[in-house]
């Protein structure tokens, strides 16, 4: 949590790190151990505190954001991309994979430490009413992780005990098995957290209440899922804010919508995070929320701009597809030039050469603050590219005519993630806390709910609510659409122009049965290679090859 001391409890788990036995012989200088510590008030809050630490692995994060969005179809990949095979799903998608192994690793420790706290609170010096708030907190945050689990690996490893030793089996346990737990925890949690809480940041009731509602609907329990969405709707005083930028605007994120968040913070030290155990060592990285850096294209190396900190740190890394830009209607719907990025005005000033469509260059000077790049997902003729005194990024450039990139560093960006508090053009760390529920969400859940049940005009009133706030000025009513044309593919249409880039697209394709056909139809970079398989991960390889019944616990289907 932001700037409060966090102690993260270390532990090796089964699931075998390969330094784990190096690791485990002890030098312990303070003779401080885990028993004594976590019997005292600081050191079971310490150990509360560090459950929500995971998160900042995911939220804001490259990996988080390749596994939730890239080789979805709205977003595939730039040329700074480190994973191709998540973005291609072919053959070297694989249980070697790094990414995957790095989530596998860390949602078990994640888990791990909910049930250490959950099996010591009970014991602990905490006063008996905090005990059931920290105990509901905690909860929470294990049906979180254990929704990360299920659906990335499905019927997988579900221990609920706090394991303080090398185990050397896994079993698998149905996915069945695994939802039973998420709702029995948030039950409990919905039951026994407060509408607000201590400190920003810590799981509240609504907070349970809205993730219950996804998780109903991940379920196919429709009539809850809209009971819970419609509660948090009601009850708590959320509202949506005015207009879709005001959501985005860096001193805003604490706002009417947000549900819940991942703190992040500006300052450094508070943004450290632990990477992993190396002998005597515990290494350290800088942490914050680096979504501002990935889906840049390298503006920096065009006529007439430099990297600065209002266009941020082009990392290049994920890109959207044509039919993410296609979905808006910007003529009537304000997201379009909120979430994207199609112009760049000039920082160095100088005279260029442009180069011509026929092989020839003109020279253009440039002054400070015109126009240096235009981006835009309609194809130009070369004589209007050529009549235009700036550098021209059109559909053609970046897109061959099937969709497939022509190339991957210049590109349309998504820009709603920029931190412009910054303090220099190199930080890679921003403040921005990332959005993990909003309210936004609650009225797409209601209006998929509805829709599942027959209930047209209660869909659609939540759908057109989200719908109108999104319009520009005066054009509410276009924004508006009927009865007859509200489907599940509208809706994720629409949650795709809603959320692009919050995490959330990979888990609504999946719970739709929609990944594999919206992907071949949308995404020609992964569409050749997806199968029905890819809708779950590759089990890591290190953790097939660290247990010793094999036989019994093996790869998912599809994958080797």
């Amino acid at each position: 949590m932001k700037n409060y001391k966090i102690i993260a409890l270390i532990t090796c788990l089964t699931l075998g790190l390969s330094s784990c036995a190096d690791f485990l012989e002890e030098d312990n200088k303070t003779g401080l151990t885990a028993d004594g510590y976590y019997n005292t008030l600081e050191g079971i809050e310490a150990l509360v505190n560090s459950c929500y630490t995971p998160m900042r692995f995911w939220y804001g994060k490259e990996h988080g954001i390749t596994l939730s969005d890239l080789g979805t179809d709205i977003f595939t990949r730039a040329n700074g991309m480190e994973n191709p095979p998540l973005a291609l799903y072919n053959a070297d998608l694989n249980g070697q994979n790094g990414q995957i192994n790095f989530y596998w690793t860390r949602l078990y420790s994640a888990l791990n430490s909910t049930n250490a706290a959950i099996g010591r609170i009970p014991e602990s010096p905490l006063p008996e009413n905090e005990k059931m708030l920290r105990m509901a907190e905690v909860r929470f945050l294990r049906a979180f992780y254990l929704w990360h689990i299920v659906e990335t690996w499905g019927g997988v490893h579900l221990p609920l005990e706090e394991v303080t030793s090398v185990q050397t089996t896994a079993q698998r346990s149905s996915v069945d098995e695994f939802y039973n737990q998420i709702f029995e925890d948030l039950q409990f949690a919905m039951d026994n957290l407060t509408e607000s809480p201590d400190q920003y940041g810590r799981a509240t009731k609504p907070a349970a209440e809205a993730f219950a509602a996804r998780m109903h609907l991940t379920r196919g329990n429709d009539a809850e899922a809209s009971r819970l969405a419609q509660k948090v709707i009601n009850d708590y005083g959320f509202s949506l804010v005015d207009t879709y930028e005001e959501l985005w605007d860096i001193n805003n994120v604490r706002n009417s919508e947000a549900i819940w968040i991942v703190n992040f913070t500006s300052d450094l030290i508070f943004n450290r995070e632990l990477e992993a155990p190396n002998g005597d060592d515990i290494l350290l990285r800088d942490g914050g929320n680096n979504s501002h850096l990935f889906y840049l294209m390298t503006y920096d190396q065009l006529p007439g701009m430099t990297r600065d900190i209002e266009n941020g740190r082009p990392f290049a890394r994920f890109m959207p597809t044509t039919f993410l830009l296609d979905l808006f209607d910007e003529s009537i719907d304000s997201r379009y030039d909120v979430t994207f990025q199609t112009a760049w005005y000039s920082n160095k000033p100088g005279t260029y050469d442009l180069p011509l469509s026929n092989g020839d260059t003109k020279s253009v000077t440039l002054n400070e603050g015109d126009t240096a790049i235009l981006a835009t997902k309609y194809a130009l003729t070369d004589a209007q590219k050529d009549a235009l005194p700036y550098t021209v990024i059109d559909r053609n450039r970046t897109f061959n005519p099937d969709g497939s990139p022509r190339v991957r560093d210049r590109y349309i960006s998504l820009r709603k993630f920029l931190d412009p508090s910054r303090p220099t053009v190199a930080q890679q760390q921003g403040k921005r806390d990332a959005f993990v529920i909003r309210l936004a969400e609650m009225y797409m859940i209601v209006a998929e709910a509805e829709l599942n049940q027959g209930n047209i005009s209660e869909a659609l009133e939540h759908f057109n609510t989200v719908r109108r706030r999104a319009a520009l000025p005066g054009q509410e009513q276009a924004m508006e659409v009927s009865a007859g044309d509200l489907t599940i593919d509208l809706i994720l249409d629409e949650k795709a122009r809603e959320f692009a880039g919050e995490q959330i697209r990979w888990f609504d394709l999946k719970r739709t049965g929609k990944l594999v056909e919206r992907v071949r139809a949308n995404n020609p970079d992964a569409a050749p290679n997806i199968q029905e398989f890819h809708n779950l991960r590759p089990i890591p390889q290190q953790q097939l090859d660290a247990i010793t019944n094999k036989d019994e616990f093996t790869q998912n289907e599809g994958y080797f």
